[in-house]
């Protein structure tokens, strides 16, 4: 049966919001109706690009009975004042991560959301890679055994090619710098794979960037069964690059940005590599949100596991503050 493209509205006008309209257009399964940021030149050069209409403020886009859902890319402080408006206004919300800078805000959202009965999904694509998603499978089909470590590691080139003002360089827009922004990705993929996290020690770094937030972090991350995980994360190197190792008994996988997956059985002596098809993650991610708007199914990662991937991460900024290992349950009681 043919449906409709579920209108929506997008809301904080950056460089991402570019990036989530450019893929909703690749869908055909959400049509953008209108958009809004508090900048007169950034909401008009976004409305004439994507050819939709230019809100004069948030409320008129709320006020829209025939938007069905919000695409929320504003700052991550203001995540729950523009969230809780939307749900209160009966729409659903595609919310890209983190879901907020506190664990309260982040409950508080997810409440707002449930009692208005609207969805919320949070934008985490990284664990739909079509490689995480294959060692995913022979992971819960048993081919690597107990699984023992892991090592990561998520950097990008941000020397020049950066906005001083921009709220992400700042304490309250990004506690935790690097850790947060981009780290966030990795230690979803890792829980993924490995399972929960329950306790994490980090330190951080300010050595290149003329920011106040740090721009270099490394964690070390204990999983509920047992398993130890490293995660590096970088504003600061030469260029963009991601890797991301996990270690069984019986098997163990490498991949890295540059030479794609491979894998290696007990008993072998050379890695062997591994196809994997690119896929359109930030499409699949939007698409799944449009499902569940009509009702059809659920979002893979909802306002209770954006909340959980949010106190591992502020774990490992209070174990870098204070200098010990933090558990994951004491942030979630905060």
């Amino acid at each position: 049966m043919a449906f409709e493209p579920v209108r929506v509205g997008c809301i904080g006008m950056g460089w991402w919001s570019d990036v989530l309209a450019d893929a909703i257009k690749r869908s055909g399964k959400l049509e953008i109706v209108s958009c809004f940021t508090r900048s007169p030149d950034k909401r008009e050069a976004f409305a004439k690009k994507y050819g939709c209409k230019a809100a004069a403020s948030y409320e008129e886009i709320l006020r829209d009975g025939s938007i069905a859902g919000i695409i929320n890319t504003t700052p991550n402080n203001v995540h729950l004042e523009t969230t809780a408006a939307a749900a209160a206004a009966g729409k659903h919300v595609f919310l890209d991560k983190p879901i907020a800078t506190t664990v309260a805000d982040a409950r508080a959202i997810t409440e707002a959301c449930r009692k208005a009965k609207v969805v919320l999904a949070m934008g985490y694509q990284r664990r739909k890679e079509s490689h995480f998603r294959w060692v995913k499978k022979r992971i819960d089909d048993g081919v690597f055994g107990r699984l023992v470590n892991a090592e990561s590691n998520i950097s990008r080139d941000r020397l020049g090619k950066f906005d001083v003002g921009s709220w992400r360089y700042t304490e309250a827009g990004m506690p935790g710098g690097v850790m947060l922004q981009i780290g966030i990705h990795y230690v979803d993929v890792l829980e993924y794979l490995m399972g929960p996290v329950t306790a994490v020690s980090g330190l951080v770094a300010q050595l290149v960037l003329p920011v106040e937030n740090p721009d270099i972090a490394s964690l070390i991350l204990e999983h509920e069964n047992g398993a130890l995980a490293t995660l590096n994360a970088c504003y600061a190197s030469a260029s963009e690059y991601y890797l991301m190792n996990i270690y069984g008994k019986e098997a163990t996988a490498y991949y890295d940005l540059h030479g794609g997956l491979r894998w290696l059985k007990r008993g072998g002596t050379k890695s062997e590599p591994v196809r994997c098809e690119k896929n359109d993650t930030i499409v699949e991610e939007l698409e799944e949100f449009a499902a569940a708007a009509r009702g059809e199914g659920e979002p893979e990662m909802d306002g209770v596991k954006g909340t959980t991937s949010l106190a591992v991460l502020l774990a490992g900024v209070r174990s870098a503050r204070e200098g010990r290992r933090v558990k994951v349950a004491e942030m979630l009681k905060a």
